[in-house]
């Protein structure tokens, strides 16, 4: 009977099952974690990442990090994934997810070693999440969209956790002007693209304080024909996505000609069809022209006899922004130009030389709805980190207009809805009161780490920051994250907007959830050498 073992998996398949995969899970998500810790709040790190390209990555923001590493294991893999996520859909919080998320796998793991089941596990945490997002609904407070004040310091509370603190005050107006710009109203519903149309344009040289929202679009390019107008006022625009040279075949054309009168009228038609179709354009009487495909010679004679400025192979996006911000459209066909498709509303155009390039400007927008920001900084590093902390700012920004709901910052949520949940587990009955009451202690990393960064003593902080909690009406006491004491975020003007905070703890609860739902992991494929199986290969 006792034969050869009989072999299921193939030579190079490798399986691992039970506690072994799960603790395994828990400290591969426990070492991204590790990763990101010091990146949570005002006085945090910087990490400095080498790319496989030689480049160098400087941020603190925890999806850049993330998106950086190299990892090998599958746990670790998704914790970036969730990462992405938080990134994508709020813009902010990229970081505490992380955490948090690293904090539920890692309380989770002494239920399992006291042979708990995962799915016990799972439920209680499942319960949890409703209960901690009734109370993020009932701890929010309504905010008006329209003050300017108060989204001011909502934004500065995104961004004075990022490098860009110093200049607070200029980033939060800028990442307002821009969200208010590119802000649309259709039929009720409100419509905030800032991808589309709200471009940061990154121009290395001068200092951070050059930076601006212009009311208009500005665009890396130079006037075609060096006669041409370089400064108008009040023009009237014409955006055109054609080529405005001779149309050549698609395929190879051959033409044979017998008779040489014949190759002369064939130039001449050449011209002819140009003539046609700079005349359909000077019939409007524009003052600029900006195309997204060449413009031949010939036709910038044309235009400039006609005293029209013509800038040639813009971006498509470019051209959209441009007709968002002066209310032209843009025409496919120069023979089908209507007056109407003219755009008059920017004020000014001008092409100016920054660095040793030269810079197209439509500003001076009567009603812009798509706008430029303008960067300049000391290097490409500093830069790419600016528009990284913008970005999230504006996010922010978007979010709280999309759904005006805040919470205060600093830790102070995550205590309040701790100490609730420590007070709801106690009418529980059964094995699931206990994974219950590990979320609420999970939460706590999030002002532990506060106060970890910036050197405070955590345990008494901490202990002192709870006994708080148990105060009636101090919801929104939490860490102040310059100093490590304890504070009323609602006096320094610490405020979340909901909706952040919400996908934060739908998305690390959701994904500890995920992987302790993993007993299993087949992986075949070969490999150079056994590698440890437990630790993911941060590189």
């Amino acid at each position: 009977m006792m034969g050869r073992p009989v072999l299921v998996l193939s030579q190079n398949m490798k399986r691992e099952s039970g506690r072994k995969v799960q603790t395994g899970n828990i400290s591969a998500a426990k070492t991204i974690a590790d990763v990101i810790r010091t990146c949570l709040g005002p006085r945090a790190m910087m990490k400095m990442l080498l790319d496989p390209m030689g480049g160098i990555v400087m941020t603190n923001d925890g999806n850049a990090i993330l998106r950086e590493i190299q990892v090998q294991h599958p746990a670790a893999k998704s914790m970036i994934e969730i990462s992405r996520t938080q990134d994508e859909e709020v813009g902010d919080g990229t970081t505490s997810v992380i955490i948090l998320a690293g904090e539920m796998l890692s309380v989770a793991e002494q239920f399992l070693e006291q042979q708990m089941h995962p799915t016990v596990v799972i439920s209680a945490y499942r319960q949890a999440l409703d209960d901690m997002l009734n109370m993020l609904k009932e701890i929010s407070t309504p905010v008006d969209p329209n003050d300017r004040d108060i989204m001011l310091k909502i934004i500065n509370s995104a961004i004075n956790t990022k490098a860009l603190s110093r200049w607070s005050s200029l980033a939060c107006n800028i990442a307002l002007d821009a969200v208010r710009t590119v802000e649309l109203e259709d039929n009720g519903r409100k419509e905030i693209d800032i991808k589309k149309y709200a471009k940061v344009e990154k121009v290395p040289g001068g200092i951070i304080e050059d930076s601006c929202v212009l009311k208009g679009v500005m665009v890396n390019k130079d006037v075609t024909h060096p006669r041409m107008r370089r400064l108008i006022k009040n023009p009237r625009i014409v955006l055109l996505d054609c080529s405005l040279e001779y149309k050549k075949g698609e395929s190879q054309t051959d033409i044979e000609i017998t008779r040489e009168e014949d190759f002369a009228k064939i130039l001449q038609m050449e011209e002819e069809y140009i003539q046609q179709i700079c005349e359909d354009i000077i019939r409007l009487k524009p003052d600029l022209v900006f195309t997204e495909k060449g413009i031949s010679d010939l036709a910038q004679h044309y235009l400039m006899k006609a005293n029209i400025t013509a800038i040639r192979r813009i971006r498509k996006t470019d051209n959209n922004r441009i007709a968002r911000a002066c209310g032209a459209r843009i025409a496919s066909r120069t023979d089908e130009l209507r007056e109407e498709d003219v755009g008059t509303g920017a004020g000014l155009f001008e092409v100016k030389k920054i660095g040793d390039e030269y810079f197209t400007f439509v500003t001076e927008c009567k009603d812009p709805k798509a706008c430029t920001i303008l960067l300049r900084g000391a290097s490409k590093e500093i830069l790419a980190e600016v528009e990284r902390n913008l970005q999230d700012a504006m996010q922010v920004c978007r979010n709280v207009l999309l759904d005006p709901y805040l919470l205060p910052g600093g830790g102070a949520v995550e205590m309040a809805v701790s100490h609730r949940l420590t007070e709801r587990s106690r009418a529980l009955t059964g094995v699931e009161q206990w994974p219950y009451r590990a979320v609420a202690q999970a939460l706590e990393v999030i002002p532990r780490t506060l106060i970890q960064n910036c050197g405070a003593s955590t345990i008494r902080v901490l202990t002192s920051l709870r006994a708080k909690h148990t105060q009636e009406g101090s919801t929104s006491w939490g860490v102040n994250g310059e100093t490590g004491t304890l504070a009323d975020m609602a006096d320094l003007g610490i405020w979340e907007p909901l909706a952040v905070k919400a996908q934060t703890y739908k998305t690390a609860v959701e994904t500890a959830i995920l992987l302790l739902r993993i007993d299993d992991i087949v992986s075949g494929h070969k490999k150079k050498g056994e590698k440890g199986e437990e630790q993911p290969g941060a590189e």
